[in-house]
């Protein structure tokens, strides 16, 4: 099935939805404490306006001509307000130009006269003007223009700020919460797949869902630990039951056989047999494998060596004395052994019957790739994802395979417990390539 190249953790997915959900919370509440802050702030702006007024025009009412100037100076100095004379010929700028400020108008209107006067400037001159009259005579009152202002952009700027900053604070520690038990299902899944069954989850945790999960896990890491015991056990019985009879068969056919040939074909076919178990043994082998640095060079000149005869299988190395790999040593001959193996026997060359293998090498990043090649026929591009598969032989090679079916899905098992790669494919121009990837050793 074909992987999705990009996606998202489940942590990144809890948190991303979980800041969108109270991002949108924020931004519902902020609007609407907008709407509801401009109604009381209005009428409160509009009130200190009227009162204002109202105390100045009964200040100025109540003096004479004297003393009106006194408390004209006194309201000057002390509420940051002025009292001037309306003329006809005054120019003044209107200051209802938003909702804000004609809410601020209608109610000071409705609180002094209804031909009361609000402007931003009069004669040039900003300020808050209200125009009012003290027994038919107009006049304008200029105060503070900060007395009626909203809530400035800053303002809001600020508390959204900290909101959206507690915002991502509370996702991220929620959707920690939220998937810390699966992070640990996740670690424990990765060391029993590694083969440590001692991992064991905490059963008492409150999430009734998560103490289930986590006691059915530790249920079933206990049986495959027993599992694993039983198999260990029982390979140890079966090659030993095994070679226990076929060391007999050799020993009976050399002592009791008298035909030269018909001893010789026996001690093959039982040779034959007591491969055929080391294979068995070798994929049924436990996944632990120390890696060190491993000398390539050496480790397959001793590999090809086993294959002596020059009729059968010929095989060249062009690997670099220097290069070392991180690898277990005992696996990785075990990789090699098998990849000759299996060249020998189905990667032989149609006119001259003989496997000719090279082996060659590339450095790519902290990676080397090791190609083992031969110069045999190949395999059809459709049947190339199945040599790997278990017990599967193509149908050219069937009626000369005597192995197990084994070899290459030995290789690809063993190059995953090394943390490495393999990778077969048909060679440009003719026979089978196997790519081996393992990481540069230090």
């Amino acid at each position: 099935m074909p992987r999705n190249s990009v996606g998202l953790s489940l942590f990144s997915r809890t948190f991303f939805l979980l800041a969108l959900l109270l991002a949108g919370g924020i931004f519902a509440w902020v609007q609407t404490l907008r709407a509801l802050e401009l109604e009381p702030r209005a009428v409160q702006a509009a009130q200190q306006i009227a009162s204002l007024v109202n105390l100045s025009r009964a200040a100025l009412r109540y003096s004479d001509s004297i003393n009106r100037v006194a408390v004209v100076k006194t309201m000057t100095d002390q509420e940051s307000m002025r009292v001037l004379p309306r003329e006809p010929g005054d120019r003044w700028e209107p200051f209802e130009v938003d909702r804000f400020t004609r809410r601020v108008g209608a109610e000071l209107r409705s609180r002094l006269e209804a031909d009361t006067v609000v402007a931003s400037a009069v004669n040039a001159q900003p300020g808050l003007w209200v125009g009012f009259h003290i027994e038919k005579e107009p006049y304008w009152l200029q105060a503070d223009a900060t007395r009626v202002v909203p809530l400035t952009p800053g303002t809001w700027f600020v508390w959204v700020g900290i909101a959206l900053l507690a915002t991502l604070v509370g996702s991220v520690s929620i959707a920690r919460l939220i998937n810390q038990p699966l992070r640990e299902l996740s670690f424990a899944a990765s060391r029993i797949r590694e083969g440590e069954f001692d991992s064991v989850l905490d059963e008492n945790t409150l999430t009734s869902e998560i103490r289930e999960v986590n006691m059915g896990f530790n249920r079933m890491a206990r049986e495959l630990a027993k599992v694993e015991e039983d198999r260990a056990v029982m390979l140890a019985g079966i090659s030993h039951d095994l070679r226990t009879p076929l060391a007999r068969l050799r020993l009976e056919a050399e002592m009791s056989v008298s035909d030269d040939e018909a001893r010789q074909n026996m001690a093959l076919d039982i040779d034959q047999l007591d491969a055929i178990i080391d294979k068995f043994m070798d994929y049924a082998r436990p996944g632990d494998a120390r890696l060190v640095p491993v000398n390539l060079s050496p480790l397959v000149d001793k590999e090809a060596a086993t294959f002596r005869d020059p009729r059968e299988i010929r095989i060249s190395s062009r690997l670099a004395i220097d290069l070392r790999v991180m690898a277990d040593e005992t696996e990785l001959g075990r990789v090699f052994g098998n990849l000759f193996e299996n060249a020998r026997r189905y990667g032989r060359n149609t006119d001259t019957g003989i496997a000719t293998v090279s082996v060659s090498y590339v450095r790519s990043g902290p990676w080397v790739i090791i190609s083992v090649r031969d110069q045999g026929p190949g395999v059809a591009p459709e049947k190339l994802a199945q040599l790997t598969t278990p017990f599967y032989r193509g149908d050219a090679a069937r009626t000369a395979a005597t192995g197990a079916g084994l070899g290459l899905a030995i290789v690809e098992k063993a190059m995953q417990r090394m943390g490495g790669q393999f990778e077969i494919d048909n060679a440009p121009d003719g026979g089978l390539v196997a790519h081996i990837r393992l990481k540069r050793a230090p």
